[in-house]
């Protein structure tokens, strides 16, 4: 088997020392209570199905949790660790490298996660937004790291951030400033009027973006809990704001 077809047993071992990390990570009754339920739906025998592990003398959370895994084809050691990312004590207690260790996973390894997606999110929209941000790099990078994460069900408060600060940094391109989002209206209202804008529009555009910048120090500065359901909405508002404004500013 090459190692295209399979998700390697490094990147396995590596995952393993987080998620069963001896203060950080899972239990040990965890490892097996999680992977005995993960072997019964993939019709697999694991080497650890009971706790205290038996079967080697000093065995440890992160080998058993490795074995364990390394058990399952690919695409069940794909699942188990993005899930596991997931996880309310991993989430708890070691949130920053699991976040990471997801990345890398769906980066890396995303040809193993089926067909599988978090978003609803209208693509069309978003190939449409990838067309008009192709002169603009930087906000370009942020807009499709957002995508990325959203479409694997990586962490929203990240989306939400990349999405702000792609909108931000196209706004800094556009108006030749380098003023955070919540003090760009009076600059973007100017923008869209200067590029021949109706008042009205202006006006809508600015309290549409004032809404946004709040909503943005809500859920992603001030850490409060992201309402999932609401990502993708923030995401296509978010491209929808790039795409006009690139419209307007290329037809100058």
């Amino acid at each position: 088997m090459s190692e295209l077809d399979e998700l390697p047993a490094v990147f396995v071992r590596h995952a393993a020392a987080i998620l069963g990390d001896t203060s950080k990570g899972i239990s040990g009754g965890e490892i097996v209570r999680v992977c005995s339920a993960y072997a019964i739906d993939a019709n697999v025998d694991i080497p650890y199905a009971s706790y205290p592990f038996t079967g080697r003398m000093g065995i440890n959370k992160r080998t058993a949790l490795y074995e364990s895994i390394m058990a399952f084809p690919s695409k069940w050691r794909y699942k188990i660790i993005r899930e596991l990312c997931d996880h309310k004590v991993i989430q708890q207690f070691n949130a920053a490298e699991a976040n990471k260790l997801k990345v890398q996973l769906f980066t890396r390894y995303g040809r193993f996660s089926g067909d599988a997606s978090a978003s609803d999110i209208n693509h069309a929209l978003i190939e449409e937004t990838r067309h008009w941000l192709s002169a603009f790099p930087k906000s370009l990078d942020l807009y499709n790291g957002a995508q990325q994460k959203r479409e694997h069900g990586v962490f929203d408060r990240n989306v939400l951030d990349d999405l702000r600060l792609a909108l931000e940094t196209l706004l800094h391109d556009l108006l030749g400033n380098h003023k955070s989002l919540e003090n760009q209206l009076q600059p973007l209202g100017a923008f869209i009027k200067d590029k021949e804008g109706s008042p009205e529009l202006a006006n809508m555009f600015v309290k549409l973006i004032e809404y946004y910048a709040k909503y943005q120090n809500t859920y992603v500065k001030h850490d409060a809990a992201v309402v999932e359901q609401e990502v993708d909405f923030v995401f296509e508002i978010t491209s929808c704001f790039m795409r006009h404004l690139v419209r307007i500013f290329g037809n100058s």
